[in-house]
């Protein structure tokens, strides 16, 4: 069980893991070792999530989410396997928590007199500024 927090936690049995070689250092080690981690988790078909996190998990993710909504997190960072792996769930978690917070409303609002104010009359000292830098023609 991952806890995300105190109301939400996803089962084992949703995350799939797979072991690969990783690319960098590792010397000899690094040929024979699979210690990079290929972590999946199907964020359309998942029951653990709510369907407003499930929908900015979606956006959030970006190019790490597949056409049929497998979100793949690849953790090569470390040297150990065992490291990697917690790397890898460890960014799960952060995103998902990510997703949890619901993004504030912006509300329209009109500037004020005095900044209207202020912004042309700095549009009128940059005008003036580029008249004064144009040539006198000879007419």
């Amino acid at each position: 069980m991952i806890r995300i927090n105190r109301t939400l936690s996803i089962a084992e049995s949703e995350i799939q893991e797979q072991f690969i070689r990783a690319s960098g250092p590792g010397g000899q080690n690094v040929n024979k070792v699979s210690s990079a981690v290929q972590l999946r988790f199907d964020v359309v078909h998942s029951p653990s999530l709510p369907e407003e996190v499930r929908a900015r998990l979606i956006l959030l993710a970006g190019r790490r989410i597949s056409q049929d909504g497998m979100l793949t997190i690849e953790a090569q960072r470390f040297r150990s396997q065992g490291r990697n792996r917690d790397d890898a769930r460890v960014r799960l978690t952060a995103l998902i928590r990510e997703a949890i917070k619901i993004p504030k409303l912006r509300h329209a609002t009109k500037p004020t007199r005095a900044s209207q104010q202020r912004r042309l009359e700095s549009k009128q000292r940059l005008g003036n500024t580029k008249r004064q830098r144009r040539t006198v023609s000879d007419e």
